[in-house]
């Protein structure tokens, strides 16, 4: 679902109404600080701890894992989605972050409802799953569209639901399309199951990397495990909670908030970094004068708290047809747009 676009600019702080004149900053300085930014932050590979010992992952081939507390950050205050804590990192494709166009990452998280009882799965009808889905995504339109948000339209499954009941392991996808979007989303969804709720993979990017998904699905299904204690065959039906739901009801969970902002935000990218270059310039000459030449950035590991403020509605950037058109119009709209969920 589509985001905010400017979090990132308003985490300094700096007043809109200030930067309506800013020259926009030299293409190599968005460069620079694109650059700096993925240098700041730190990603590994081999085998990775998931949380408290809840779950072991070793990096699949192809791609790089990035802390809970950097993807915290990148997720939060470079892509604007609200604060998660139970983001317990996520995967970038080698040689790629989250600047990086045509491209997508994958979400780790862990939700704790209960052990999710799968006997329903062998009975589930997934036509008929995704026509009441539809029907859903459709009756809450109005909702959203009165609140500020887009139209949303379930288009179909890309990729079917499927459920290995050996491993409990449960993948599909679903492509989106958001109103005015000229591209529609990807939604590919991986569900982990274990004893006391489970594992969350969401792929964040546009229909275009849907290729590369399906190419590295089974290596991606393959690298993570709950830990002993922690698995579905641990359960223990006297002592444990079961949810609500089973696996149907997975399945039709709400659409995931993050999905979307990120395909908006490679194409993007360049308009968003330059009002935040020319946020640094104002300052710097503001406040330091000409000298000063480097930019800071912040720190991804900082325990400092960045409040994010609202920002511009996302629907008119079909109609703005250049990107100086589109930048004038954000800062124009933020401050009284409501924000984007």
């Amino acid at each position: 679902m589509k985001k905010r676009l400017l979090t990132f600019l308003l985490s300094f702080g700096l007043p809109f109404g200030l930067m309506a004149g800013t020259p926009e900053p030299p293409a190599d300085s968005l460069k620079l600080m694109q650059e700096q930014i993925e240098k700041s932050l730190t990603y590994e590979t081999g085998k990775i701890n998931l949380g408290k010992n809840l779950a072991v992952m070793q990096v699949p081939a192809g791609y790089r894992y990035l802390s809970a507390k950097q993807s915290q950050y990148v997720l939060s205050q470079l892509w604007g989605n609200p604060p998660d804590s139970t983001t317990l990192g996520m995967l970038f494709p080698e040689n790629q972050g989250p600047f990086h166009e045509n491209s997508h990452a994958i979400e780790i998280s862990y939700s704790e409802e209960g052990y999710i009882d799968d006997s329903d799965a062998k009975d589930l009808d997934y036509t008929d799953l995704l026509t009441e889905m539809q029907s859903d995504v459709r009756d809450g339109n109005p909702d959203r569209v009165q609140a500020g948000y887009p139209k949303v339209e379930l288009v179909g499954w890309i990729s079917p639901p499927f459920y290995d009941a050996n491993t409990h392991k449960l993948h599909w996808a679903k492509e989106l399309n958001f109103e005015s979007s000229e591209t529609n989303t990807l939604n590919y969804n991986i569900r982990i199951l274990g004893r006391k709720g489970y594992l969350v993979l969401n792929v964040i990017g546009d229909i275009s990397v849907l290729p590369a998904i399906k190419k590295n699905i089974n290596p991606v299904l393959a690298s993570v495990d709950f830990t002993k204690g922690n698995r579905y065959s641990d359960f223990n039906p006297d002592i444990d909670e079961v949810a609500a739901y089973g696996v149907g009801g997975l399945i039709a969970g709400k659409v995931l908030a993050k999905v979307g902002f990120f395909a908006l935000f490679l194409k993007f990218w360049k308009v968003i970094i330059g009002v935040v270059m020319a946020a640094f310039y104002y300052i710097r000459k503001k406040f330091f004068g000409e000298k000063k030449t480097g930019t800071a950035i912040p720190d991804p590991e900082s325990e400092a708290e960045i409040v994010l403020e609202p920002i511009v509605a996302l629907e008119p950037l079909a109609k703005i047809e250049s990107e100086a058109r589109l930048e004038t119009a954000l800062i124009a709209k933020a401050e009284t747009a409501p924000p984007i969920l």
